[in-house]
């Protein structure tokens, strides 16, 4: 696939545009978190730094609390303003920022800049976005919509980038190593519950032959190593230089490229196999800094995650309602591998990035799930422009021939049922956010199905004695977080709701016409239709209360700001709460719930 040079993309004025968006959005996340308060005035808001300049824009207040900032609107001290590094040090007092967390963020926001630069130079319509698989997708969405500095990836060069991040949307091998059992481990599921099923599906045989060969001629048994691919950067920068005791006595090895050409998801870490679709898609440790946390393979996590996908499917195929009227779709990670690095291992307080350093999870691909006609999308595509300034979602509407209300309505009918039943029932939520969510779309681009991914780093279940969680594996209960019921319900808050919904529902009003509170009213309509058809999980409805007046402000700018920062520490950091947001799936009037509609998932239209 064509890249633009970085040259030719890096242009004056793709660079003033991508300022000017991001300093609309470093504004309105800030005020969204009580970073800055901004005050009122006649012809929008304005915040005036102490000593400093003034800073003036117009705004869209939404649901919990959200500033929609227009990027064409800011003005400094009366002039045109676009230059949110400029913002950053003239606020950088108010918002209480030490000098090494502004240091490392300037960093971390020009290399977003310049993502979002090259994302530019190769915009496509809204129609063009429409026609593309999932997997290429991938390539052409801009990043977390809630995190400012969303594709920072400290590590990465700018050659690092161009080649492996994924709006650089290129094709790429990857070497393998081949690991001896004294320092890597193996889980499986089903067939796959010994590796060598594994390897000869995700090998050409002649591959896998060759890798055996390899060790064979230097003297080493086969049979007594793990194989698993590996990151061509993270062996190059991690790898070589902390495994090198290993390396030199032979119990590591690196082996050549497969044959498969492979494309990073949103991601880094995570890669579609383009060649061979079918096989699945294989997740990596990434030494890489990008949003929050370092995006390593937690060890004990990583051997975990076949036990909680066979849990997880279990829940599903066991239960009419999940497999049958919802035909949730449930990507499992079936096989993994992990290496524990020997010194570390043994370090408890040693910063978590040195204990997610090798190893491999392998996933079920999208593309075996889908019925004939059905298209994926994840959810984050939702909130995607095409550079004719047509929003995605709009555009999707128009070939459903549905109404935006019909449509979004659908929408939440596709969603909700499967992630209220987990929790409702089973006490266990996923974090349903715009990369784990996926929804499948029919021929016309109405949502039919939800597919989930993602399980044992996003998958947390109650804290409470709930019989549906008694008995379960001590594989998945060792890994898995368990929460109160208010922690449980900020999954679906803060990962979707908040996270997704709170960007999309102003982009439906803005390109389609359907007012905020219309769409938060047929939100709230799923949540309690769902609720009348499950009479018998009453107390469950109160204990996992979604609608109630208010919840916690989760803040994950602020996470980066003030609490974390850029230190090390021993354990991977949780998003900061501040104060308290009202919820705008409570029940104004405090009365009954609605009337029941037809179904909780109706048939497509």
């Amino acid at each position: 696939m064509h890249r633009p040079p970085a040259d030719d993309a890096l242009t004056a004025g793709r660079w003033q545009q991508a300022c000017r968006a991001l300093l609309a959005k470093m504004l309105g996340e800030f005020a969204y978190e009580e970073l800055l308060t901004p005050e009122p005035v006649d012809d929008g808001y304005r915040i005036a730094l102490p000593g400093g300049p003034v800073y003036r824009f117009a705004a869209r207040r939404g649901a919990y609390g959200s500033w929609q900032v227009e990027p064409g609107s800011v003005r400094r001290d009366g002039e045109p303003a676009d230059d949110p590094l400029e913002f950053l040090l003239a606020a950088r007092q108010p918002l209480g920022l030490t000098g090494d967390t502004v240091g490392h963020l300037v960093r971390e926001l020009t290399a977003t800049l310049l993502a979002d630069v090259r994302l530019a130079a190769q915009q496509l319509t809204a129609a063009e976005l429409a026609e593309l698989d999932h997997t290429t997708l991938e390539g052409h969405q801009t990043g977390h919509p809630w995190i400012v500095p969303n594709k920072g990836r400290l590590g990465f060069s700018a050659s690092d980038a161009a080649a492996w991040a994924p709006e650089a949307r290129q094709l790429q091998s990857l070497r393998w190593l081949a690991v001896h059992r004294d320092l890597a481990a193996y889980r499986g599921i089903g067939e796959l519950a010994e590796p060598e099923q594994l390897y000869r599906q995700e090998l050409d045989l002649e591959v896998l032959a060759g890798y055996r060969l390899l060790l064979a001629d230097r003297g080493l048994d086969p049979t007594r190593y793990l194989l698993l691919p590996v990151h061509p950067w993270q062996w190059d920068e991690t790898v070589l230089p902390l495994f090198a005791p290993w390396v030199a006595d032979g119990r590591i090895v690196l082996l050549p490229v497969d044959r498969d050409l492979r494309l990073p998801q949103q991601s880094i870490r995570t890669f579609f196999n383009i060649t061979s679709p079918q096989r699945r898609t294989v997740k990596l440790p990434l030494s890489v800094l990008n949003t929050l946390v370092w995006r390593g393979l937690p060890t004990e996590r990583a051997l975990a995650a076949p036990a909680v996908t066979a849990w997880i499917h279990r829940l599903r195929d066991q239960d009419r309602f999940l497999r049958e009227e919802c035909r949730v779709v449930l990507l499992g990670e079936v096989a993994s591998v992990a290496v524990r690095h020997p010194y570390y291992a043994r370090l408890p307080e040693a910063p978590y990035q040195y204990k997610e350093l090798l190893g491999a999870i392998w996933r079920e691909p999208l593309g075996s799930c889908l019925e004939p006609g059905e298209r994926g999308r994840t959810l984050a595509a939702l909130l995607q422009t095409g550079g004719d300034g047509r929003s995605l979602v709009e555009e999707l509407i128009a070939r459903s021939g549905l109404t935006a209300r019909d449509w979004t309505r659908r929408l939440f009918a596709v969603m909700l049922p499967p992630l209220l039943h987990f929790l409702y029932r089973y006490g266990t939520v996923f974090s349903p956010h715009g990369e784990n969510a996926i929804v499948l779309f029919d021929q016309r681009d109405v949502p039919v199905r939800l597919a989930v991914k993602d399980f044992v780093d996003d998958v947390n279940i109650s804290d409470r004695d709930l019989r549906e969680l008694r008995g379960l594996d001590p594989a998945v209960t060792g890994v898995l977080l368990r929460e109160g019921p208010a922690g449980l319900c900020q999954f679906l808050h803060a990962g979707l709701f908040i996270g997704v919904y709170r960007f999309l529902a102003p982009l439906l009003e803005r390109r389609c016409g359907l007012p905020e509170p219309e769409f938060w009213e047929l939100l709230r309509g799923e949540i309690t239709a769902y609720q009348r058809r499950f009479p018998e999980l009453a107390d469950r409805f109160a204990l996992f209360d979604l609608l109630t007046p208010e919840i916690d402000r989760l803040c994950l700018n602020r996470n980066r700001l003030l609490l974390d920062g850029y230190r090390d520490r021993p354990q991977r950091p949780h998003a900061a709460v501040h104060g308290r947001v009202a919820n705008p799936l409570a029940d104004p009037a405090g009365s009954a719930l609605p009337g029941p509609r037809e179904s909780v998932v109706s048939p497509a239209p």
